[in-house]
């Protein structure tokens, strides 16, 4: 029997507040029988920092693995001291917030440069995140970084991307998430994938499950339900299966669908 949690996504970030008054991550934990679930613990297209949350201590005490998703306009790569200096102070917020509440680990994108910028300004601009974060005692648990669909500069778009901006992080203990939707919208093969990334970072530390609603190789992050996509189901469940690490699903869909792709998923895996 795999020892695998699996899970889903749980909230907008926008309704995070009441759902969590209502107690709702782990209620909905609950109803779709997940092991793992992943926040937001602010919204995810804001730069508020994230506000003390009335379940800690329920969290704290679950079985449940919790994760925290940082908010998708945190940009640590930027050569733009308006966002990288900004993404670099949130960043702690965030990860402070996710500590306090036992989570597992905190999932933050690769982010990008622009323009003309030389993308070894951003890998660069990486290694001083965690480097001055290292200087105050690193950060309080593991930041996974998460491949990206799209962007012509972006940290962790390409596999030869990823491997400079490994150089940058990887002595920090920086972590690694595998989102399958953002692979296949980037070209990478999902048959190998796992070995792929692993002959780079060494690690994967969690993996996003999502099917695509577009072709291999289109740039576009646009999740599908698990066996409703462009990506063959069972090359999803391969893998979640090869990975061996804690799977998240963020897929479009109510609870009931989300809870049958948790058994389906739970079925594979055992």
């Amino acid at each position: 029997m795999s020892n695998q949690p699996v899970g889903v996504h749980v909230g907008s970030g926008l309704t995070e507040a009441n759902e969590v008054a209502d107690g709702g991550v782990l209620a909905r934990a609950a109803e779709v029988d997940a092991a793992a679930v992943q926040v937001f613990l602010a919204d995810p297209q804001d730069w508020k920092a994230p506000e003390p949350r009335p379940d800690v201590e329920e969290l704290r005490a679950s079985d449940v693995v919790v994760f925290v998703h940082a908010p998708y306009v945190l940009n640590p790569a930027s050569t733009n001291n308006r966002i990288r200096i900004p993404s670099r102070k949130l960043l702690g917020q965030h990860a402070a917030a996710s500590a306090a509440i036992g989570a597992a680990g905190m999932v933050v994108h690769g982010g990008h440069v622009t323009g003309r910028d030389d993308p070894a300004a951003g890998f660069d601009n990486w290694r001083k995140t965690f480097a001055r974060q290292a200087d105050d005692g690193g950060f309080p648990l593991p930041v996974l970084i998460e491949n990206t669909a799209g962007g012509d500069k972006a940290m962790a778009r390409e596999l030869d991307a990823l491997a400079r901006l490994w150089e940058a992080v990887g002595e920090f203990g920086a972590g690694f998430v595998l989102d399958t939707c953002h692979a296949w919208a980037a070209g990478w093969d999902l048959a190998t994938v796992v070995e792929d990334v692993r002959a780079v970072t060494g690690r994967i530390d969690l993996v996003h499950l999502n099917n695509s609603r577009d072709a291999a190789g289109s740039a576009r992050d646009r999740h599908a339900p698990l066996s409703a996509g462009e990506i063959p189901t069972e090359l999803l469940l391969e893998v979640a299966r090869t990975a061996g690490c804690p799977v998240v699903l963020e897929t479009p869909g109510d609870p009931a669908s989300h809870a049958e792709e948790i058994a389906l998923l739970r079925q594979t895996l055992g």
